[in-house]
Formats: C-alpha cells, sequence, structure tokens
C-alpha cells in the first residue's frame, strides 16, 4: 500500500490503523502482541511506507485541528509520538515533537478529552508522551503520570490486569531515570550529547525503560 492522501485521512483512519479490531475482547494474547509490535520498533515498515506524509504534516502543524475532539486528540497525539519515532528512528528528528505532543496529552487531561477515551489502552498513549518528553518540569509531569497509570491499572477489566499490573510501573522507571540524570541518557549519541561517566555506566547496560519485556516468555 502506498502513502496516505494527507487531504483525505481522518482521526478514525489512524485510530483503526493504530489499534486493531478485537482489542475489547480483553484477550490477555491480543494485547501483548499488540504491545509489542507498537512499542518495539514492528509498526516501522507501515508507518514509514504508509503514514509518512501523515507524520509530516502533523509536525508541521496542519494536523493541529483534530485536537478539537478527544478521538482526534489521541490521532494527533499518536502522529506526533508514537509514528515520528518510526519514520526518523535514530536520528535527533524522531524527538522533536515531543514537547508539542505532550502540550496536547496535558491539556487533554484537563480538558476532559483523556477520561472520555473508552479504553485505558488508548488512554496510555497519552502517559507515554507525557514519560517521553525531557524538560525542567520532567519529574512534576512524571508524578502526574504515575497517579494516572495507577487509576488506569485499578479499572482495568479483569481479564488484563494482570498483564497490565505493569502499567503503573513504567512511569516510575522513567522518573528514576529522570531523578537522577535529569534527561534520558539513551538518547545522547543521537543528539550528539557529550554522556557524564554515571551515564556511560546507564547506557551501557542497554537496560532501558523502553526496551523492557513485554508480556511472558514465549
Amino acid at each position: 500500500m502506498g502513502q496516505k492522501a494527507v487531504s483525505d485521512v481522518t482521526p478514525d483512519d489512524v485510530l483503526a490503523f493504530w489499534f486493531p479490531p478485537g482489542l475489547d475482547a480483553l484477550v490477555p494474547d491480543d494485547h501483548i502482541a499488540f504491545w509489542r509490535s507498537r512499542m518495539q520498533g514492528g509498526m516501522d515498515a507501515a508507518i514509514i511506507g504508509q503514514w509518512a506524509d501523515v507524520t509530516r504534516a502533523a509536525a508541521r502543524g496542519a494536523l493541529d485541528h483534530w485536537a478539537d475532539t478527544a478521538t482526534g486528540r489521541l490521532a494527533l497525539i499518536l502522529a506526533l509520538d508514537q509514528f515520528s519515532r518510526s519514520l526518523w528512528r535514530d536520528s535527533p528528528a524522531a524527538y522533536e515533537q515531543d514537547n508539542k505532543a505532550t502540550l496536547f496529552a496535558l491539556d487533554g487531561i484537563d480538558t476532559g478529552h483523556f477520561d472520555a477515551l473508552p479504553h485505558p489502552w488508548q488512554k496510555n498513549f497519552y502517559l507515554i508522551a507525557i514519560c517521553h518528553c525531557e524538560g525542567p518540569d520532567h519529574l512534576e509531569r512524571m508524578d502526574r503520570a504515575i497517579a494516572l497509570a495507577d487509576a488506569q491499572v485499578a479499572a482495568m477489566p479483569a481479564p488484563l490486569r494482570a498483564h497490565y499490573g505493569d502499567m503503573g510501573n513504567q512511569p516510575r522507571r522513567v522518573r528514576d531515570i529522570i531523578r537522577r540524570f535529569g534527561r534520558h541518557p539513551h538518547r545522547n549519541p543521537v543528539y550528539g550529547r557529550l554522556s557524564s561517566p554515571e551515564e556511560e555506566v546507564y547506557i551501557a547496560t542497554g537496560d532501558f525503560p523502553h526496551t523492557r519485556k513485554i508480556g511472558p516468555d514465549d
């Protein structure tokens, strides 16, 4: 399939692409497969091949009007925060939309768009965007993300609760990294930033929040 024409794409198209049908059947294995593909590069080829123009449009502000609705705002956050990482992986551009995605996420929490989303796995992409964004208020944002994540775990449908129990731990991991270093050190090589000795030790471990194991052993 070729590139999606920006003029023809709607937020519902983005959500239909990102969230496969059947997730609301609450089958744990389906959710594990969903998170593995979305968080660990499994969507790169599809995004580059079909959604690159949409991602660029979101980055230049051409889709900001999507934020007028709850589903549109979620689609915009996905394009800014998730699609950018696939399209520009291993380059500074992968992170250039983090501030914008986080502003849309925080505003959506304040205006009720976050609460209006029907599923916890949709809401979690707000929290992921907040975790991604470096900045002077990162710890304050992480505290807010932790509280929201804990609430989502508590509200998770029973068949999925055990499998989503780690949702509250992920922002805690990120908060600890930001508390220690003030930034995401694993990005230093991409940005050309000089790493401190402590950061070099951390980077050498390869044990980053975003590379954590998802789900049980196969």
